[in-house]
């Protein structure tokens, strides 16, 4: 999926593959002409030309070599000027693709917590509690983060955003993530999202007990008008696409019979206004 999605305009991955690109079509070489000459596969320079993969400065220093190509040194001089550009990315390498490819074009997101508000409906705030937790982290680092995360939600307010289907555990609600005005802010704002026609959340009581979301954790589900549905895992180390139609089929087994253990959307939006009114009233 990652080879089908360019890097944006502009950027040091897009501008190195066109250039790339250029030389490659103008020396008359195809890219499996190309990919045999240097010993690599035919999707991996299709990657580097469409801004997908960062290729190794060996990999550019044997394809400057190829006489056709006839580039006098103009990628080597390419890849060392952007070199640190062209490594940077928003996200890590494990949330890269779901977060660039699968996000964007999903029809539908379908998301479980267990533990935490998801990502796509976090204040900065709450995202700060968060990632602050994080052992030896940096203001930077955890700034980086949250720059990242506010990125994502950029698709919620599209003018055709995915439509968002989130079943929470009654417990994210009432954990205090970042003290009581982080905790207001936060499920005001939850409030707000599912009053919204694209969004629905449904609140797992804590009266039910044990439930299948406490066992498996936290996971999501992207679908597609014209593909197969994908899933993502949450785990302790990063987060796990999933592509395999048996895996999806068994977090897709596992939504359903927690929707059987949550409220109604409407009920779900009265339990938020409650608990809404517990943290922005006096102690």
């Amino acid at each position: 999926m990652a080879d089908n999605t360019p890097a944006p305009k502009g950027s040091p991955r897009q501008v190195f593959g066109e250039a790339l690109r250029f030389y490659r079509e103008r020396s008359g070489l195809g890219r499996d002409e190309l990919a045999t000459l240097v010993h690599l596969s035919v999707s991996t320079i299709r990657a580097y030309e469409d801004g997908r993969r960062v290729p190794q400065r060996q990999s550019v220093a044997e394809i400057e070599d190829i006489a056709a190509m006839n580039a006098d040194g103009a990628l080597l001089m390419l890849w060392d000027q952007f070199e640190e550009g062209m490594r940077y990315q928003v996200f890590p390498d494990w949330l890269q693709d779901w977060a660039e490819a699968v996000e964007p074009r999903a029809s539908a997101l379908r998301w479980f917590e267990a533990l935490l508000v998801p990502g796509l409906l976090q204040t900065e705030d709450y995202m700060r509690a968060i990632f602050s937790t994080r052992f030896g982290a940096t203001q930077e680092e955890i700034d980086a983060d949250i720059a990242g995360r506010l990125r994502r939600q950029e698709i919620l307010s599209r003018e055709r955003p995915p439509a968002l289907w989130v079943i929470l555990d009654e417990m994210v609600l009432r954990r205090p993530v970042g003290g009581r005005p982080v905790m207001a802010a936060q499920l005001g704002q939850l409030v707000e999202a599912a009053r919204q026609p694209s969004v629905r959340i449904e609140v797992i009581r804590a009266s039910v007990g044990a439930h299948l979301g406490l066992d498996g954790g936290s996971f999501a589900i992207a679908d597609f008008q014209d593909a197969p549905s994908i899933g993502y895992l949450d785990t302790v180390m990063r987060g796990l696409p999933l592509k395999d139609a048996e895996d999806v089929a068994v977090i897709e087994r596992t939504w359903d019979t927690l929707r059987s253990e949550a409220e109604s959307r409407s009920a779900s939006l009265a339990l938020l206004e409650e608990v809404t009114k517990i943290w922005t009233s006096p102690t």
